[in-house]
């Protein structure tokens, strides 16, 4: 049967005729018992989220899991446009809202409305993201507030609420309007809560740049907030903004920009693509005709879709392009906010290019265990923070839910699995710092909350599971829900835009019911997986290892003359060469190394035109690399209890000593404190840190003969702490500690280096727990592997903490107990244990490149991709709308292990492919003119 007509209004038909296509193909495979057990799973994830938020951070806007706080804005390192989602308002709790509801924590819902109801306050003097402050504060509150009623209309509780979260709503919504007070009728990017634009308190109003998401994102949120109140003046300033856009578009590609200019309408970064920066202006044109029964948003949608598959769309992958120039790829790099991209592929109809999209990046992270915030074309990491986004989880849930194969099931398992594995810890889920290591950052954005556990619950879900149909809500981009009834409570008053002509557009692109996937896939059982097969080893196929820098180098000494690049400050040959170029070398107490040019003191003439050259590519490359940190990051990771291997944390190399890449096992050990402190002369409690890792504080002397010291002493590892309190990874670049100068090949112990902030998180378990075993390695290892064999409890293994038949696995001998305790276990701990035993295999790692390290919400705009030293940046662009993520700089993993296997094309071919992108080229210049 086909997919059926309900209504003849065109948005009723339009979204009941996805709706009913989403739902029409059976049930999958999977045993209704199986999906209970991984409902369970995420219930009790949530749980553990959740719960510690409120216990540790609450009223604060997020948790920080590693230290067991909440992250108060002003109060901790400033994170920069990431901190703009933060208002002081509570903000996990409200994003959480509904949430609650999908999962059924009915009670938990009710708690947590009176709190906000009683605990939040809108009218704090600090500046946020208005995108940020939209899509989770307000749609926080609305989500909320359509749950709420919902249940007390169905007498499922609720019976004492009267509208106070869309109070609340109301009032953040006209603290949000004079952010459109423009020519133009685009948001200002920030406003101040309180003293709104452009006053002296305000501290905001002066930035002229804003990304298309940020602007474009508007529209689901006020238009509900308007038709909920009655108050037209909220959707009509959002169609305003997004007329403007799409006013604005570049007429001959009818692509979108990145970023415009609020005021004048200029496009300022002129790249155009599906992730960061414009993701959800995408989305929201669908869904906004799904919503609001307009016709021109979905007109809108298909020609801007027609670019999108025209010019971006290389399927698998979907490459940013330039507007003027869509023949152009725009970037070598996708991030990794277009996974939303397949799931609006299967609200569009179009679930080919969906399927093929998704595999793509399922493999990418089936090599990484995340998908990194960054990738390139030949999917090696770009960025490689993971900051626990949903995005991926979301396109899985819609393709399950529009195909009914068990496929993205076993994939939301897997998703399941590595997010308890390698990001859960002791205070919640902690984001990934770096993917190739499994290092963790202190941070729990709301989105996590709001979104990932929310498309999980959903996907093992039947419908009986739920306590209302979810298929009368529509989702935003933050996963709030929103009634699909507001279509016909409070129309907006403002006329549609009948001026705006519209590309002519081959029918044949566009299906206008969507594709009966019960049809597609009884006709051809192996449709999805005919699609799918060939992506199946494209990831690691495309990601051999290069050779190391140190092999780079290795023997490029004897090169005259002297290249930067090629420069070893313990090479006396090369020494020579600096001082007759003038150059001298100076050894910092910090263990870093300065360089100074007198050309006067140049052998020659020559010879000081080499040293300048020579100077000028040492600035050029140590530019480079603090830019795109090519450093090899490193892991500690905690072991004993209560850590167990959850605490991942991110700390820079050495320039000497085991070179951990090499040493899979890496240095295991119980920690313990040099004396004295600094580690600078020889250790005065040589048996305490015997066979122990030695802890060292930062200063005073080189690192390599702090190394020597505790070496000396008997230790099998050490650790450098920094001296300057409050210093993160967060916040500063990793860098390598260098030698003294001298030859190390004495020193054969691992050294890692950590901020003070990372190393107070191991102070801080020593003082609690006095003994605390961490491993250094070159990334974190699977806890299975680490365990294997020893007795520990089953919550490292199984976070239901329960086997499946429900029963907790007792202890079974004394011998059992006794090894607990030697765990620093708790009596009440010993009923929670099990046996890993000696037949279990550890779940495979990722290589770890030996290069490019991260510095260190949700969809695009502030969200989440906003770089420290971001290409393209200018100083008041919000890039990333969901998540305010602060993405390390441009880097390229470098791998050393497999050759790509790739065959060498005729150069035929290639001048073939050379003329035809020349012909586009030219002709697209045609047309200009």
């Amino acid at each position: 049967m086909g997919c059926p007509a309900v209504e003849a209004r065109r948005w009723g038909d339009m979204w009941l005729v996805v709706a009913f296509c989403l739902l029409g193909h059976g049930h999958a495979a999977v045993t209704k018992e199986e999906k209970a057990h991984l409902r369970s799973q995420v219930l009790e994830m949530f749980d553990h989220a959740y719960g510690n938020y409120m216990q540790h951070a609450y009223p604060a806007d997020e948790l920080m899991p590693l230290t067991c706080r909440g992250r108060i804005r002003g109060q901790e390192p400033s994170r920069g446009d990431v901190d703009d989602a933060l208002g002081k308002f509570s903000l996990t709790l409200i994003d959480t809202l509904d949430t609650l509801v999908v999962l059924n924590k009915t009670k938990e819902f009710e708690d947590a409305v009176r709190k906000v109801i009683t605990d939040v306050n809108l009218d704090n003097d600090i500046v946020v993201s208005v995108f940020e402050t939209n899509i989770r504060v307000l749609g926080g509150l609305l989500g909320g507030h359509s749950v709420a009623i919902m249940l007390k209309e169905n007498g499922d509780g609720m019976q004492w609420y009267n509208d106070e979260l869309l109070h609340m709503a109301k009032e953040l919504g006209y603290k949000l309007l004079p952010a459109f007070n423009t020519t133009s009728g685009l948001p200002y990017p920030r406003i101040n809560l309180k003293f709104g634009i452009r006053r002296p308190e305000a501290r905001t109003g002066t930035e002229t740049d804003t990304c298309t998401a940020c602007a474009g994102t508007m529209i689901l949120e006020f238009a509900a907030l308007s038709r909920f109140t009655g108050i037209s003046v909220f959707e009509e300033h959002a169609r305003k903004a997004l007329d403007f856009l799409w006013d604005k578009r570049q007429r001959s590609s009818n692509l979108v920009g990145v970023t415009i200019n609020i005021h004048t309408g200029d496009w300022v970064r002129k790249d155009s693509g599906v992730g960061a920066g414009i993701d959800s202006y995408y989305e929201y044109l669908l869904k906004a005709y799904v919503l609001l029964g307009d016709d021109s948003y979905l007109e809108r949608f298909n020609t801007h879709y027609d670019a999108i598959m025209r010019y971006i769309s290389q399927p698998p992958l979907l490459l940013d392009v330039h507007i003027h120039k869509p023949m152009l790829t725009a970037r070598t790099w996708m991030d990794s906010l277009l996974a939303f991209f397949p799931g609006l592929q299967v609200l569009k109809g179009d679930i080919r290019p969906a399927i093929e999209t998704h595999e793509m990046l399922y493999q990418v992270i089936k090599k990484h265990n995340f998908l990194p915030e960054a990738f390139t074309t030949d999917f090696r990491v770009h960025w490689a923070q993971h900051p626990l986004r949903p995005e991926f989880a979301e396109s899985t849930y819609f393709l399950y839910k529009a195909t009914g194969d068990p496929y993205y099931l076993e994939v939301g398992k897997t998703l399941i699995d590595n997010l308890n594995k390698y990001a859960r810890v002791p205070c919640g889920f902690a984001a990934v710092k770096d993917v190739r290591t499994g290092s963790h950052e202190d941070r729990m954005d709301s989105f996590f909350l709001a979104e990932m556990f929310k498309y999980l619950y959903l996907l093992f879900s039947e419908r009986e599971d739920l306590i209302f149909d979810i298929e009368d809500y529509i989702f935003t981009t933050e996963a709030h829900l929103l009634p699909l009834s507001l279509s016909t409570a409070n129309p907006s008053s403002t006329k549609k835009n009948t001026t705006t002509q519209y590309t002519e557009l081959d029918d044949s692109n566009f299906d206008w019911s969507c594709p009966n996937t019960q049809i597609l896939f009884r006709n051809d059982p192996m449709y999805a997986q005919n699609i799918r097969e060939p992506l199946k080893n494209v990831v690691d196929k495309n990601c051999p290892r290069s050779p190391s820098r140190l092999d780079e180098i290795s023997g490029s000494g004897k090169m005259p003359p002297l290249r930067a690049r090629d420069f070893m400050a313990s090479n006396s040959e090369h020494l020579e060469i600096l001082k007759k170029m003038g150059v001298s070398l100076i050894h910092l107490k910090d263990g870093r190394v300065q360089l100074v040019q007198h050309a006067n003191q140049a052998a020659s003439s020559i010879d000081a035109e080499d040293g300048l050259r020579f100077m000028q590519e040492m600035i050029e490359l140590s530019s480079q690399q603090q830019k795109e940190q090519q450093l090899p990051p490193r892991a500690v990771q905690i072991v004993s209890h209560p850590f167990y291997g959850r605490v991942v944390l991110t700390a820079g190399p050495a320039q000497f000593g085991m070179d951990l890449s090499k040493h899979l096992a890496g240095a295991q050990g119980l920690v313990a404190r040099a004396e004295p402190y600094s580690g600078c002369s020889d250790i005065t409690n040589g048996q305490a840190i015997q066979g122990k890792i030695a802890l060292m504080q930062r200063g005073q002397c080189m690192f390599a003969e702090k190394a020597r010291n505790v070496q000396k002493a008997g230790a099998i590892g050490g650790i450098v702490i920094d001296d300057n309190e409050g210093s993160s990874s967060d916040t500063a670049p990793l860098f390598q500690m260098a030698g003294d100068g001298k030859s190390t090949d004495d020193v054969t112990i691992p050294m890692l280096f950590l901020f003070s902030k990372e190393g107070n998180i191991i102070l801080d378990a020593i003082r609690e727990y006095q003994q605390v075993e961490v491993l250094l390695s070159d990334k974190a290892k699977d806890r299975a592997a680490i365990f294997k064999g020893k007795i520990v409890p089953n919550y490292i293994f199984d976070s239901n903490l329960e086997s499946e038949s429900g029963e907790q696995k007792p202890v079974e001998n004394d011998s059992q107990k006794q090894a607990l305790e030697d765990l620093f276990m708790t009596p009440e701990e010993i009923a929670e244990l099990l046996i890993v035993h000696e037949e279990e295999s550890p779940v495979s790692q990722p290589e770890v490149p030996s290069s490019d390290s991260p510095s260190g919400g949700d969809r695009t705009s502030e969200r989440d991709i906003t770089p420290e030293s971001q290409e393209h940046k200018t100083e008041e662009t919000e890039h990333s709308p969901k998540d305010n993520v602060q993405t390390p700089p441009e880097n390229s993993e470098d791998s050393t292990e497999e050759k790509m296997d790739n065959k060498v094309r005729p150069m035929e071919s290639i001048l073939a492919d050379w003329k035809e992108d020349i012909e586009a080229f030219e002709m697209m210049e045609k047309d200009e003119l």
